[in-house]
């Protein structure tokens, strides 16, 4: 036998409001997921660079212009500051503390997306897939910049201590601040 129970119109408006409330607050939470962010490098180096997280990794696709032709380290700095010459991003973004790498290194800053090529016309387009990066979480890359660098990244390979802590890339010659992005 089922047991019977009377609810009080009280009861009723507290359970009406909490569906309202539990409601906004997911609605809430779900609009905090940053699902795509954008990043505008501008100057002499200039381009726009598109983010989308999907699952298990970070999509980067966008183009560069303005470069030496050739291949040109590619990271993720720790700040959004583009002052004094992009040197105001600070060092690659690293909060595990590990040593330079490539992209597809187990043991990599998270940084670490490795190197564009530009092509004869100083123009490089960009398409990485990033399993270590997040546009949520304490992996997140949003309010943090990307740098390009005049050089070459050896991935860590170079042999030398600044090998293991930028990939000897040399200069900064065009940066951006990753910024949430408008949903299409």
């Amino acid at each position: 036998m089922v047991p019977k129970f009377k609810i009080s119109s009280h009861m009723m408006l507290i359970l009406f409001f909490t569906e309202i409330v539990t409601s906004r607050h997911i609605f809430k939470r779900q609009s905090l997921t940053n699902k795509r962010a954008v990043a505008d490098i501008k100057g002499d180096v200039s381009g726009r660079l598109i983010m989308t997280e999907e699952p298990h990794q970070v999509t980067i696709e966008g183009e560069i212009r303005g470069l030496i032709p050739g291949y040109h380290g590619f990271h993720i700095h720790e700040f959004g500051d583009l002052s004094e010459d992009c040197q105001g991003a600070g060092s690659h973004f690293n909060p595990l503390e590990l040593p330079h790498g490539g992209p597809t290194d187990t043991q990599r800053h998270n940084g670490d997306l490795g190197n564009i090529l530009a092509n004869k016309n100083g123009e490089a387009k960009v398409n990485i897939k990033d399993s270590v990066i997040r546009l949520n979480g304490a992996s997140s890359i949003i309010g943090r910049s990307f740098v390009v660098h005049q050089n070459e990244d050896d991935l860590g390979k170079g042999g030398n201590d600044e090998s293991l802590k930028t990939g000897n890339a040399g200069p900064r010659v065009g940066c951006a601040v990753i910024g949430i992005a408008k949903l299409f």
